[in-house]
């Protein structure tokens, strides 16, 4: 890598760790790994099946020949679902430092292409706390990922404040993925619960991390929306009428747009002309390059998602592919 690499803030991981602590002691908590298949392991968990996670999931060989040819120089790794939220008291714990010391393990073998979103045991406030510390202190670490509820709580419940306010003081961005999305038992066919849940879960926590005023609180604590910011920025007017003409909302000291700028942005939106707008709503500062490598509603070239954004500057697609993702994960 010369000058500023290009970072995918949005590339999910499945390191074997994890996958052998769900295959050893998740029954108790309903879950299984099977291998049965030649494609690779599949979670099975509530009657949801994850996978087959195919080797590139797992093999950071794969995944560094994939970079190489989606000219990416280095990946935040990080985990999705199931997460570990399913999971509770020990095993839930377990789980995530089964992923935290994977990660780091990758960074010691790869510090140049590869760093960590740690996952953090929610569920359980002091357990979520104390792997907060441990893995601050991982080598490679550089934020944490949550989904955008946590086993139903949305993420402006009070419990959580002590971790945003512990990883704000520490510098940790939280970078968010929907999990168990709203609204799942109408969006069970032609995968939307992907194509229509993934964008509104996401935008229903962004919505409550604004009304609730966590923002407000904890005005040095980053977060990172993924899917372009889901549905929140192209029904941030919807927000702000509300904030005009609804006594539920007046609370705010501002209109929920003015808070647009205090999260950031990947760019899975699938759309040229959806970015373009993004960009022009938040400014190119506010945007990361994301893949959500691998799965097949990512994109196999990100690069080149960034550079078909109509006209669009240089210095922001530079901003875009990696000098916002390396000032927002301090990789030096």
């Amino acid at each position: 890598m010369s000058g500023v690499p290009t970072v995918d803030v949005h590339a999910h991981f499945y390191p074997e760790a994890y996958l052998r602590v769900i295959e050893q002691d998740g029954a108790a908590a309903g879950a299984r790994l099977s291998r049965a298949s030649p494609e690779g392991p599949v979670i099975e968990l509530g009657g949801r099946r994850v996978g087959p996670l195919r080797s590139r999931f797992i093999d950071l060989d794969q995944r560094r020949r994939d970079m190489d040819r989606q000219r990416v120089d280095v990946h935040a790794l990080s985990l999705t679902v199931p997460m570990v939220y399913w999971a509770d008291g020990e095993l839930g714990l377990r789980l995530a430092r089964a992923f935290n010391d994977a990660v780091a393990e990758a960074h010691v073998a790869f510090p140049d292409r590869f760093v960590g979103l740690a996952m953090l045991p929610l569920q359980d406030g002091r357990a979520a706390l104390q792997e907060l510390e441990r893995a601050a202190r991982l080598p490679g670490i550089r934020g944490l990922y949550a989904g955008t509820n946590v086993a139903g709580a949305e993420l402006s419940d009070p419990r959580f404040l002590p971790v945003y306010e512990r990883a704000a003081g520490l510098g940790l961005p939280l970078l968010l993925h929907p999990l168990d999305v709203i609204g799942a038992e109408r969006l069970s066919a032609y995968h939307l619960g992907n194509l229509l849940g993934n964008p509104f879960d996401t935008a229903v926590a962004a919505a409550h991390l604004i009304f609730a005023r966590v923002l407000d609180r904890l005005p040095r604590l980053r977060i990172v929306l993924p899917h372009a910011g889901g549905a929140l920025p192209y029904l941030i007017g919807r927000l702000d009428r509300g904030w005009r003409v609804r006594p539920e909302c007046r609370h705010l000291a501002r209109r929920p747009s003015a808070y647009l700028r205090r999260f950031w942005y990947d760019t899975i939106s699938h759309s040229p002309a959806a970015l373009r707008h993004l960009v022009d709503l938040v400014g190119a500062d506010r945007v990361v390059l994301g893949s959500d490598y691998c799965f097949d509603m990512g994109t196999d070239r990100p690069v080149r998602a960034v550079t078909a954004v109509p006209g669009l500057r240089a210095a922001d697609r530079a901003r875009i592919l990696g000098r916002n993702a390396a000032r927002l994960l301090r990789l030096g």
